[in-house]
């Protein structure tokens, strides 16, 4: 089994680099120009999933101003991301990809949302520019694409982590599950949740809401009415906040459990002060590598956009982890290839391995990670940060 690990040493810190492309030499169809390779950044900067897209981009700059060059062929480039912002929104997500492949970039990383990785997933595959996705979740992302790989662990072992969680942790028999209409990402985790959680014995009643919908209350009521003993809700960020805030209004009284999405500090602010008893499965724990905590928080804090990015503060996302990590497969790919050619590249994906900050890190024959480990994580309410509960894999506890 391959366990969770931290063995990267964080190097100098310098200043946040900025959104957008740096750098004015025109790109090559190889994606490089001169000394320059260029990686194109696919992810949401506005909409409702723009706190966790900066936050992965901020793990991806983090680690360009460790490493902001690679050998390749006896030759050092520059390495330079490209951002293209799909706006959270698979409406967006084609037009974001399409802009990228007209960047000429080498490969693309993201995004942060199943749903926008979906939708712009054909137009890497018409351009046969490989695409590392850092946190979407769906396996329906990799489906049918050659083109797209994933670091990140499937919601269908997200769901059954969090399944026998609630089970082992709370001897749950009936679970509430909330989602919003139509979300393919919250749908697709909901379905996964309950035929593990039914088929342990348990009972599930499922909900969805509107999109746009903004009142929870009735929701909510209705868990509680129904003697749930979890309420599990994989939904957006902006979401999530406004459920927790109400459910601490509403005093539930019923403990919840999150998806990877709800690991953000904008979530975590609406828990702080309140008796809510909120539970996330996620992919990186604060605590994990000191070096990589040290080399971050020292980066936030001596950079305003970072700060910003980041919500304001230095807690540590997960996602940030994984931005981190997926910057240096996309190194380990480029040597690999031997050359910037984005072909050449795809071909060395499936090959690649590396020993990241969020663990050991391989593509199965689908593309996929091959993890077997996530951790839970809670909001401790009083002080307003991640407490960590414990490594679970699917099927039982370690």
């Amino acid at each position: 089994m391959r366990k969770i690990i931290a063995l990267l040493t964080a190097l100098s810190v310098v200043c946040l680099a900025g959104c957008g492309t740096a750098g004015g030499a025109a790109p090559t169809s190889q994606g490089a120009s001169g000394d320059v390779i260029r990686i194109g950044v696919f992810e949401p900067s506005t909409g409702d999933s723009a706190s966790g897209g900066k936050k992965e981009i901020l793990g991806m700059q983090y680690a360009n101003s460790e490493t902001p060059t690679v050998e390749v062929g006896g030759k050092t480039y520059n390495v330079e991301l490209v951002l293209a912002d799909n706006g959270s929104s698979a409406d967006k997500a084609p037009s974001a990809a399409s802009e990228l492949v007209g960047k000429n970039v080498s490969l693309v990383l993201g995004s942060y949302g199943s749903g926008v990785s979906m939708a712009g997933g054909p137009k890497f595959d018409e351009a046969g520019l490989a695409a590392i996705g850092v946190t979407c979740t769906n396996p329906n992302v990799t489906a049918g694409n050659d083109y797209y790989f994933r670091i990140c662990f499937l919601d269908n072992f997200q769901a059954d982590v969090l399944a026998n969680f609630a089970i082992d942790k709370f001897s749950a028999k009936k679970a509430y599950c909330l989602g919003e209409n139509g979300n393919e990402y919250d749908q697709g985790l909901i379905v996964f949740f309950k035929q593990v959680f039914e088929a342990a014995g348990g009972e599930v009643i499922a909900d969805s809401f509107p999109t746009n919908n903004s009142d929870f209350t009735s929701y909510l009521n209705k868990a509680k009415s129904e003697g749930a003993d979890v309420i599990f809700t994989p939904v957006s960020i902006a979401y999530a906040k406004q459920i927790m805030e109400q459910a601490a209004s509403l005093d539930i009284g019923i403990p919840f459990l999150g998806s990877d999405t709800l690991d953000d500090n904008m979530v975590l602010e609406a828990t702080k002060g309140t008796n809510l008893q909120l539970f996330v499965s996620t992919f990186y724990q604060e605590g994990g590598s000191e070096t990589f905590d040290k080399g971050i928080k020292d980066y936030i804090n001596s950079n305003s956009d970072a700060m910003t990015a980041n919500g304001g503060n230095d807690t540590i996302s997960a996602v940030t982890a994984m931005g981190y990590d997926a910057y240096y497969v996309a190194l380990e790919a480029i040597k690999a290839a031997g050359s910037p050619d984005k072909t050449a590249i795809k071909g060395a994906i499936p090959q690649v391995t590396w020993d990241g900050v969020s663990g050991s890190i391989a593509f199965d024959e689908i593309g996929d990670a091959v993890r077997d480990t996530a951790y839970i994580k809670t909001a401790d309410t009083a002080s307003g940060t991640w407490a960590f509960e414990k490594v679970q894999t699917g099927s039982s506890a370690q």
